[in-house]
């Protein structure tokens, strides 16, 4: 028997432990554990509440918890209730699949500053997320800056603009969804330190920020590059540039509307105000012959009562695992750390690719396991680990647990909304029952 823990629930995670079964049958036990008492990470707690049809993919997550072969071990914390080196001990192979649930920091003065947060935080907030739950951001003032170029900056500025009748259908927290109902945002601006050719988002969420029902995405025509260099792009940057486009056209737009504003070539360079953010000094780019961004030296400032930074992630450390800062990941060889222990997902590679990107590296990993591992272990696995949290009073949560607080959650759900997300841990502790 090969025993093989797997740390985190989210898509890595479930990719690793499906790839784990198709490599090994019934010759495996794979455990995933995971600080929080609910499964699947990223697709709970990071996916937009209003994308329901990519949180659909849990599904197939679940199919490969209710098998005989796997089991969710909630509610522990490697680091403080187990360390790795205890369960490399107990444990034939042991797969970091932590993601990177970290801001990268900003890195500016005033960044520290009341109003300032990250996007981890942000989305965090609006999902219910334990950590974030208490946020409050303040949303009492007319202007919110956005810096980044992604999908994630999209997310944001479309939470902050959208109705309350679009959230219709969505798992957006009832606190996050009271709290936007009343701020007081009539402009967002969205600060990309390149043009519109080099943005990383996506032809759909582009096209979802120009069907809001009280907000006008608008882009300086004179940003935009002539419309011939579009043929240099590929299918899907095209369609994304064309939307871009679409929002610099002129047009009318009703005089209470929430104006989303592209600003492109523009690098914030410090965060000002009084104990709060209050401006963002932005210095104009330019691209240099190689593609470079290059300063100007030209500043101006854009007045702001909160800041998103959607810059990126960082996989946080866990001692004695090595771990390269540079990179905000694990230190691996093609996924391998030690004799042993390997990574996985945004762990492995840095937070890069889509959800299902994730899919192929679970499978390289699985892949490494067999050719280091090609014969049964002799470890104690899952009998050993859970002698030990017993002994260290560490109670865990089963899969059956949290559909006790999946059922929960669906019977707490406001009209038009699939459920409401219990946002402590001690709430969803006190939820589970058995399933009926």
């Amino acid at each position: 028997m090969r025993h093989i823990a797997v740390i985190g629930s989210g898509p890595a995670g479930y990719y690793t432990a499906e790839a784990c079964q198709k490599a090994f049958g019934d010759q495996a036990r794979i455990d995933i554990i995971d600080r929080l008492p609910v499964p699947y990470g990223l697709i709970r707690s990071g996916v937009a509440p209003d994308h329901q049809s990519i949180k659909a993919v849990s599904r197939r997550y679940e199919a490969t918890a209710l098998s005989d072969t796997v089991r969710f071990v909630g509610n522990v914390t490697v680091g403080e209730h187990v360390s790795t080196g205890e369960l490399l001990q107990l444990y034939d192979a042991v797969v970091l699949a932590t993601g990177a649930p970290a801001d990268k920091p900003l890195g500016i003065p005033g960044d520290a500053l009341s109003g300032v947060h990250g996007s981890a935080a942000f989305v965090g907030w609006y999902n219910g997320h334990p950590d974030f739950a208490g946020l409050a951001p303040r949303l009492d003032g007319a202007d919110a800056v956005i810096v980044g170029a992604g999908n994630v900056a999209l997310d944001v500025a479309r939470i902050l603009a959208k109705s309350a009748d679009e959230f219709h259908g969505s798992d957006i927290v009832g606190h996050a969804l009271e709290a936007l109902g009343g701020h007081a945002i009539r402009r967002i601006t969205i600060l990309a330190r390149r043009g519109p050719h080099h943005i990383a988002m996506t032809p759909k969420e582009l096209g979802e920020l120009g069907c809001l029902a009280r907000a006008t995405p608008r882009v300086d025509a004179d940003d935009l590059p002539p419309i011939e260099a579009d043929a240099e792009l590929d299918p899907g940057q095209r369609k994304a540039v064309a939307h871009l486009r679409e929002f610099a056209a002129p047009h009318e737009s009703a005089p209470d509307a929430i104006a989303i504003d592209f600003d492109f070539f523009a690098s914030p360079v410090r965060i000002e105000g009084d104990g709060r953010c209050e401006r963002v000094v932005v210095e104009r780019t330019r691209l240099d012959a190689d593609g470079s961004v290059v300063a100007t030296g030209d500043t101006y400032a854009i007045p702001a009562d909160l800041v998103i930074s959607c810059i990126g992630y960082r996989t946080p450390p866990i001692p004695g695992v090595p771990y390269d800062a540079k990179l905000g990941r694990f230190a691996n060889e093609d996924g391998r750390i030690a004799p042993g222990l390997y990574a996985v997902g945004w762990a492995r590679r840095g937070p890069t690719g889509t959800i299902g990107t994730n899919r192929p590296d679970g499978f390289l990993i699985a892949e490494h396991i067999a050719a280091d591992l090609p014969d049964a272990g002799t470890k104690q696995g899952r009998t050993g680990l859970d002698a030990l949290l017993t002994e260290r009073g560490v109670e865990i949560v089963t899969f059956r647990d949290w559909q006790g607080i999946d059922q929960a959650e669906i019977a707490n759900a406001r009209a038009g909304s699939p459920r409401e997300k219990f946002t402590r841990i001690e709430a969803m502790l006190a939820a589970r029952k058995a399933v009926t």
